[in-house]
């Protein structure tokens, strides 16, 4: 089993910077932020600064945000539904038949510019984030949660 370590403020700075860089919306971790051996991002409410996390071994706390791979932040569905609205680049709008795709899993080429991770949309509802390499968009949406 894994542990989590909680960040400190210079690793909060360096994602917060992560998410500026990609998604272009300013994002202040109003939590405590957790990451794993395998660079999962995990947010909880601050009251779990009363419980020393060095004595649990425990893989997974609070909601899962994202995941930092090779300089990039990949969101989950949750992270890419709180940062959403206010993402200013890197936000793909899909139609309602690329959306029901999306959702079933599907990876797709897209007629997009955009590149690297993006915040899937499709009306007022934030899907996930996908990459795009070379006008194809790669699913990342867990088997249990597709469609």
């Amino acid at each position: 089993m894994q542990s989590l370590r909680i960040l400190n403020s210079r690793e909060k700075k360096d994602i917060s910077k992560l998410i500026s860089e990609q998604f272009g919306c300013k994002f202040k971790f109003d939590y405590e932020v957790f990451m794993n051996e395998k660079n999962k991002i995990f947010l909880m409410s601050r009251d779990i600064s009363k419980i020393n996390p060095e004595e649990l071994r425990i893989n997974s706390l609070g909601l899962y945000f994202g995941e930092v791979s090779n300089g990039e932040l990949r969101l989950s569905i949750e992270g890419s539904q709180i940062l959403g609205k206010a993402a200013k680049k890197n936000v793909l709008e899909l139609s309602d038949e690329n959306a029901d795709r999306w959702m079933a899993g599907e990876d797709f080429e897209v007629d997009t510019k955009l590149k690297g991770f993006v915040v899937i949309k499709n009306k007022d509802d934030f899907l996930g984030c996908g990459r795009i390499v070379t006008k194809k968009l790669l699913n990342y949406v867990p088997k249990e949660r597709r469609n």
